[in-house]
């Protein structure tokens, strides 16, 4: 479940995305997401401390990269699960939305 907890923040779920295309620098990660440099490297200490994600530097610059090709898979595979899910998930009581959770407990 630990995984799960780790992507489902939506910035590091946008950071494993653009990883799946190749090595990038935290800046360039700023630059396309959008995102504070502190924020980013934030998420890339997560992703690495769960192995995630690995860095190599070059010169002054440290390139990112994903460590486990596996996970793209896993991704693919829950996006297809959720198209095939309809909006069962998103609606589901106890999984679902917060807010619809914290209504339906009233």
């Amino acid at each position: 479940m630990a995984l799960f907890r780790s992507l489902a923040d939506p910035a590091r779920l946008a950071i494993v995305s653009r990883l799946a295309e190749g090595e990038v620098r935290v800046v360039d990660l700023t630059r396309q997401l959008g995102l504070a440099q502190s924020t980013v490297s934030k998420h890339l200490a997560c992703l690495r401390d769960c192995r995630l994600v690995d860095d190599r530097a070059e010169g002054r610059q440290s390139y990112y990269r994903l460590t486990r090709p596996e996970l793209l898979e896993l991704l693919r595979s829950a996006e297809f699960l959720l198209a095939e899910t309809g909006e069962a998930v998103a609606l589901c009581p106890v999984y679902g939305d917060p807010v619809a959770t914290e209504l339906s407990a009233s």
